[in-house]
């Protein structure tokens, strides 16, 4: 039998497993993995392994996430890029409808591409409006957006726009482009391209290919070394672009604005914990190279917004920062 494994942010995997059970009977095989705020991406890949451990067979696994782009399908899609083959599938938008068709459809087919397949259209038959006077139609799916012009289709030097490109929004994340800032992010700012900054993931195919499937519909999403992202804000070729750039770290962050990129302001969203770092927000940890990092890019007038999503309120910057020290002082 196909195993399933439902993946969310917060409990939503485990309700839908629970409801899922009330409705259909319990079920074998069948595991819950949720995204609490202070988990990372590894620690997610971790809990992802134990879960595949406790099914029966692992040769047939179809994952149920919650967004595409989301952290939770990243650290899938790496399991599934690393598995190879069609063996294991994973579908997003999860909903109860598309969990119980699954378990139903798997107790009369082999692997998970075909139950993976059959659930698509029972997952969204399942959204419906009431009154039904209130529904509306179907929309036909809207024609791709055209690939973007090379830039050496451009003769160099030639001016678009107003000559520079226009940083729409810049933010530090450690996850980069997942589900918070693949959907509410980016909706707020409106961009015509996401680009990730880092030199790190720019030499990591594997890394390299997961963000640019995870930007949304209509948005180019680009992986550039810093000194690109320096050659771009100085090419008058982009002066068309409305762009939303994303950097793993600060120190990414500070030798661009060191080579030339003017960004105004940055909002510090999440800093993952290691070793040596101490926890400053329920997002944020930093050591002592962090936070002088930080400190010598607000002296170069760099307005700090620091917050997790656009729906939180923001903490004031040097009271940030003053935790820190606080606290790496005692270590």
């Amino acid at each position: 039998m196909v195993g399933i494994i439902l993946a969310s942010h917060g409990g939503l995997a485990k309700g839908i497993q629970e409801s899922g059970q009330m409705i259909f009977g319990p079920q074998e095989d069948v595991a819950a993995v949720v995204l609490t705020p202070e988990m990372g991406p590894d620690d997610f890949r971790e809990k992802l392994l134990a879960a595949i451990d406790t099914l029966s067979q692992k040769e047939q696994i179809l994952f149920l996430a919650d967004l595409w782009g989301g952290t939770p399908f990243n650290q899938i899609s790496k399991l599934i890029e690393e598995h190879g083959g069609e063996d294991w599938v994973c579908v997003t938008g999860m909903n109860l409808p598309m969990v119980i068709e699954a378990y139903g459809d798997r107790m009369g087919m082999d692997t998970a591409k075909e139950v993976a397949q059959a659930i698509k259209p029972e997952s969204k038959a399942g959204v419906r409006i009431k009154p039904e006077s209130c529904d509306i139609a179907d929309e036909v799916p809207a024609a791709a957006a055209p690939a973007a012009v090379p830039m050496g289709a451009i003769p160099p030097g030639t001016v678009l726009g107003n000559g520079v490109i226009d940083i729409a929004f810049a933010r530090i994340d450690t996850r980069l482009l997942h589900g918070q800032v693949a959907t509410t992010v980016t909706k707020m700012v409106n961009p015509d391209r996401i680009i990730v900054c880092s030199d790190a993931v720019a030499a990591d195919d594997l890394r390299k290919s997961m963000i640019e499937q995870a930007a949304p519909p209509g948005v180019k999403a680009h992986v550039v070394p810093i000194w690109k992202m320096i050659e771009i804000y100085k090419d008058p070729r982009f002066g068309d672009t409305r762009a939303m750039l994303l950097f793993e770290t600060p120190q990414d962050l500070l030798r661009a604005l060191e080579g030339g990129v003017v960004i105004k302001e940055v909002n510090l969203g999440s800093m993952a914990h290691s070793l040596g770092k101490v926890v400053v927000t329920n997002a944020v940890a930093m050591d002592a190279d962090d936070v002088a990092c930080l400190e010598k890019i607000a002296g170069m007038g760099v307005k700090f917004d620091v917050r997790k999503v656009p729906a939180d309120s923001p903490e004031p910057f040097d009271a940030v920062i003053k935790k820190a020290k606080a606290e790496l002082a005692t270590l």
